[in-house]
């Protein structure tokens, strides 16, 4: 059994073909509210990705839960944080699209990543998968929508500044194509963008 992730939500280890994700104590709440905050966070994110899988999106099979356990299928690929740098302008276009691809059919699906960075996406060859739904809700709101998209837009401008313009034209371009309301999400979008701005973030 090897720890390949830990963090302050989480501690990930794998085994054989599979990933262990277990979810971590909090001791300054009472057992039984932390017991229960748990489960219930892991049962919503095996929700999340089996939806997300049901929609076409590449993301880990959910192999068993058990209380505050998730078994998952592991992604054998590269972050593409790691990757995208080193890409040509052709793959790194292509990716792009895949992102947005991706994102307007979790949209579309009433689901909220809540991390979505270019860490906790996969490149498994020429797939792109999706990992890391433990911060992810369901939800059809506008405003939900927009932030997960500023997520993405502020990974790929602090870790892909060079190639930031180049990628989020093509996430973009992907989203418009398969979110139900890219309009109103990409207006509220630019709101967010001015607000964060505008308060020096």
């Amino acid at each position: 059994m090897e720890v390949i992730a830990k963090g302050a939500e989480a501690v990930i280890t794998l085994e054989g073909d599979s990933v262990r994700k277990e979810r971590v104590k909090k001791s300054y709440r009472i057992k039984e509210l932390d017991d229960r905050i748990r489960k219930q966070r892991t049962s919503l994110e095996a929700s999340l990705l089996d939806k997300a899988r049901r929609a076409g999106i590449s993301v880990p099979l959910v192999k068993g839960q058990e209380a505050s356990i998730l078994i998952l299928e592991y992604i054998n690929g590269q972050k593409l944080k790691d990757a995208l740098n080193t890409l040509d302008k052709k793959e790194a276009e292509e990716i792009s699209k895949k992102i947005g691809d991706s994102a307007g059919k979790l949209h579309s699906s009433g689901i909220i990543h809540g991390d979505l960075t270019t860490s906790n996406l996969i490149l498994r060859g020429k797939e792109l998968c999706i990992i890391d739904f433990g911060l992810g809700k369901f939800s059809n709101r506008t405003e939900d929508q927009a932030t997960d998209l500023y997520l993405l837009y502020e990974a790929l401008n602090s870790t892909h500044f060079k190639i930031r313009d180049l990628c989020w034209k093509n996430v973009l371009d992907a989203y418009m194509q398969t979110s139900k309301k890219a309009p109103e999400v990409l207006k509220r979008l630019e709101e967010i963008s001015k607000r964060r701005r505008y308060k020096g973030d």
